[in-house]
Order: C-alpha cells, then sequence, then structure tokens
C-alpha cells in the first residue's frame, strides 16, 4: 500500500528591512490571501534584510519584496539596496503589492506591472 504524498506547499518569503513604512501591510495582506485561498499549502516566513551586504548578496530589489518559491512575480527594474519599493497597483503606486497582485501571484498567474516613472 502506497503512503498519500502531502500536496506541495508553496513557500512564500516576505524579504524586508526594519526601517520599511509598508512591510507589515504587505505581510497582512499575503495573509489575507492565504486566508481566503484556505490557508493550507503555503508557508509564510520573514527575511529580515540588515546590512547593504546582506541586500547585495541576495539581489534585494527593495522591501516589501514577496517571493513565491523564491521567484519574485512582481517584474521591476530598479537598484538592488536597502529602499523602498513600490508596486502599481489598481488603485495607483502603493508601498506593498495589491490584495488583487498577491492572488494572481499565488495563483500562479502572471502579473504584469510596468516600473514606476
Amino acid at each position: 500500500m502506497h503512503e498519500a504524498m502531502p500536496p506541495p506547499v508553496t513557500t512564500i518569503t516576505l524579504r524586508y528591512f526594519e526601517g520599511c513604512p509598508h512591510w507589515r501591510l504587505a505581510e497582512d495582506r499575503v495573509r489575507a490571501v492565504v486566508a481566503e485561498l484556505g490557508g493550507g499549502g503555503f508557508e509564510l516566513t520573514r527575511e529580515r534584510i540588515e546590512t547593504p551586504e546582506d541586500a547585495a548578496r541576495v539581489g534585494f530589489g527593495g522591501s516589501p519584496t514577496v517571493l513565491v518559491d523564491g521567484r519574485d512575480p512582481f517584474p521591476a527594474a530598479g537598484a538592488v539596496g536597502l529602499a523602498c519599493r513600490v508596486y502599481r497597483t489598481e488603485a495607483g503606486v502603493e508601498g506593498p503589492p495589491s490584495v488583487a497582485s498577491l492572488r494572481r501571484a499565488l495563483a500562479g498567474r502572471p502579473i504584469e506591472q510596468d516600473p514606476p516613472d
């Protein structure tokens, strides 16, 4: 008899630096979308980026950055470093990604986002 394999887990990593004013709202939005999707099958971790060297080592594109299975689903052009990141959303430019954008990202659908002007 074969044991049933557990369903795959999607890993969500929230990268941020402590001085970022938007990372907590980003985390709240991720948690809301995970709950909306049933909560199972997702694992959320935080990764605090503390120094410019850490930022360079991981290719940190700004705070907050949401990674889904290690991949940034929000295309953006920008410098690597300890900086705030902005996202184009349905409501305009915001510090964290929108709930709708996170929903698409966690459903595995492509997200189109133009870099800010």
